[in-house]
């Protein structure tokens, strides 16, 4: 399963990179010119097997951002900037993540990589195998409350995509993705 996966993954983000090179440079220019700061963020993620890894995203908050999960902060709307607003609510924010993808750190599907300071969420993900998966540009989780849910119930959903983890499956996932980004569903920050 995962050298079938690994196989789809890269064919499905190389074929997609040609339509997305265009909107990922206007994206770039908007987050340069909306504050100063470099254009990509890179977040120290828990990844496979509990390895911490690189992951990188548009930056969508100030460079004096506390580094902790966007639900950990106080007053979140201070820190993030105008273009961010815009790139959290599109997830488009989320893109240079198919470098990732390419690199073999993460997957198109799985469970979302978390910082290495959400350690109740990593001692569950631990306890149930959920780190034999490669970390997912979106997942099971993702689809069904994103923001939404509590550690808990994301745990819960993980577990079921390591259940019944398929290529079908996961072109279901990235399908429910794509319409609840155009829909803007659960993005609570």
């Amino acid at each position: 399963m995962q050298i079938a996966k690994r196989i789809f993954d890269v064919v499905f983000v190389v074929s997609l990179l040609p339509f997305l090179l265009l909107p990922l440079i206007i994206i770039a220019l908007s987050v340069k010119v909306s504050s100063p700061g470099p254009v990509l963020h890179w977040s120290q993620r828990v990844g496979r097997a509990g390895r911490v890894f690189k992951m990188p995203k548009f930056r969508t908050m100030y460079v004096s951002t506390p580094t902790l999960a966007t639900g950990l902060l106080r007053n979140p709307e201070k820190w993030i900037t105008s273009t961010g607003w815009f790139l959290r609510r599109s997830s488009l924010d989320e893109l240079p993540q198919l470098w990732s993808v390419l690199k073999g750190d993460m997957s198109l599907v799985g469970p979302r990589p978390v910082l290495s300071s959400e350690t109740k969420l990593i001692q569950n993900r631990l306890k149930f195998g959920i780190y034999r998966l490669a970390p997912g540009l979106t997942g099971w989780a993702q689809v069904n409350g994103r923001d939404n849910l509590t550690d808990e119930e994301k745990v819960e959903l993980d577990i079921v995509y390591l259940d019944r983890q398929s290529i079908l499956f996961d072109l279901e996932i990235i399908l429910r993705t794509v319409l609840k980004v155009i829909r803007g569903d659960g993005v609570a920050h």
